[in-house]
């Protein structure tokens, strides 16, 4: 479910909207089954309270009929058949998983790994309707994963075999020391919840608008140059691995940032005050004019003329705390910006299964939070059955959900049909805060280094 969307039926991505936002702050869950049920008791208690006004109802529906019934199923049939064919494109593309071996010294900042988001900033297969509709193209999207199996760190990152050379390069060019091969795909070879498997699965999403940037590496100060020695380092990446690299042999966790180029469907069509489609910017703007306005002080005044003293509003007078939220907003949407749906897993065998990890993975971004400005946080999507045990007393739901969690996980689904979740929209200088090359600072001892990086020899050498 999501803002993001159609829905087949008109009025329905608002009750979907509504469901979920109940679903991610802790409330009861009401699945279709209720609602329809619901609606056919309220239908059969006012033909029994009114069955003459019932029966008129009625007819007059069947009357009108020809006129809403091929609205309804041409609204049907565009929604289906747009997703019909998003769903074969993405059947026909090749996919690859990428490992990235981290090298032994690294010495650059996080804003190598921005250049890097900054050259991925790419939406080809939209540029007009015949592609779009017909085609069923979509922009690219790319998955970056860091997982810890049995307490080893990795980094991965998933894409399109015909983008594989651009990531390639890129990572060499900012990052020289880098391997990069190609992985089996790990998701494939458990599955949580399952047989001797336990599992848990969150996604996570902001904690205010998006414009609202996290902590990024440049409040860590590592933007300056020179960089700060290793040891006089804090990159918030550290703690995420640390946590990671803590977990026992026969324990998983994976987390994964599906990315891709904003282009303004988080908005569902909405229009700025200029008739365009309405941007994370234009939410910005609002943001920013929201603190100004809330900045106005009242004036007391003395009418010259009668002596009576009277209030106005004054010029805009931001604290210094407002005014750097208003910075950090301004500064945030200054970057590219990217969709992100963000989503984790914690597994573990039977016996092996600790009670605290599944909270320690719904704060892993905890370092990145702050209190004025934005935060990562984990929503209840596969947890909001369990707080009573009535309400899945033989676990039937949990293995249904993780089983759905698992699914979209390895087919990196999050935009597109079968399944369109919650996302974000993040600037490149917040992507390459949460996902950089980890450098000599950070000394997990879990997290494998390479000794020098291999390649073959130049094809222009002279023989």
């Amino acid at each position: 479910m999501s803002s993001g969307h159609s829905s087949p039926l008109p009025g329905l991505g608002a009750i979907e909207g509504f469901l979920h936002k109940t679903w991610d702050q802790g409330g009861t869950v009401i699945s279709v089954r209720v609602l329809i049920i619901a609606f056919a008791v309220a239908v059969f208690a006012f033909f029994i309270a009114s069955p003459t006004q019932s029966f008129q109802n009625f007819e007059l529906l069947i009357f009108i009929a020809p006129l809403w019934v091929p609205v309804l199923l041409l609204r049907f049939e565009s929604v289906l058949w747009g997703q019909a064919r998003r769903r074969a494109y993405n059947a026909k593309q090749d996919y690859v998983l990428l490992e990235i071996r981290m090298p032994r010294d690294t010495r650059k900042s996080p804003l190598a790994m921005e250049g890097i988001f900054a050259n991925l900033h790419l939406k080809p297969g939209e540029s007009n309707w015949f592609k779009l509709y017909w085609n069923g193209s979509v922009r690219p999207w790319w998955s970056l994963e860091i997982v810890s199996l049995g307490g080893r760190i990795h980094f991965y990152i998933w894409t399109r075999e015909v983008y594989r050379r651009l990531i390639e390069s890129s990572f060499y060019a900012q990052y020289p020391g880098v391997e990069i091969v190609e992985a089996v795909d790990y998701s494939l070879l458990i599955e949580p919840g399952h047989g001797e498997w336990k599992g848990f699965a969150c996604e996570y999403k902001h904690g205010k608008e998006d414009p609202y940037p996290i902590k990024t590496y440049v409040d860590f100060g590592l933007d300056k140059q020179p960089m700060p020695k290793p040891e006089e380092q804090s990159d918030p990446l550290a703690q995420v691995l640390e946590t990671m690299g803590s977990i026992g042999p026969n324990e998983q966790l994976w987390v994964q940032m599906i990315i891709r180029v904003n282009s303004g469907e988080k908005y569902a069509g909405k229009r700025n005050a200029k008739g365009k489609p309405y941007s994370w910017k234009d939410e910005a703007k609002e943001l920013i004019e929201s603190i100004r306005a809330g900045a106005v002080r009242k004036v007391k005044k003395v009418d010259k003329a009668t002596g009576i003293p009277y209030e106005e509003d004054g010029f805009p007078n931001p604290t210094k705390g407002e005014q750097e939220v208003i910075n950090a907003i301004e500064r945030n949407i200054a970057k590219p910006a990217f969709d992100v749906g963000m989503r984790g897993i914690y597994a573990a065998k039977e016996g092996s299964f600790h009670g605290v990890m599944p909270g320690a993975l719904g704060f892993i971004f905890k370092p990145f939070n702050s209190e004025t400005l934005n935060s990562i946080n984990w929503t209840r999507w596969h947890v909001a059955f369990n707080d009573y045990p009535w309400e899945d007393p033989h676990g039937h739901h949990h293995a249904h959900v993780m089983h759905q969690a698992l699914d979209f996980y390895r087919r990196r689904s999050f935009f597109h049909a079968p399944y369109i979740g919650d996302w974000m929209v993040m600037s490149t200088e917040e992507l390459a805060t949460v996902f950089h090359v980890p450098g000599a600072g950070i000394t997990t001892p879990s997290l494998p280094r390479i000794q020098s990086s291999t390649a073959s020899a130049p094809p222009n050498l002279p023989t």
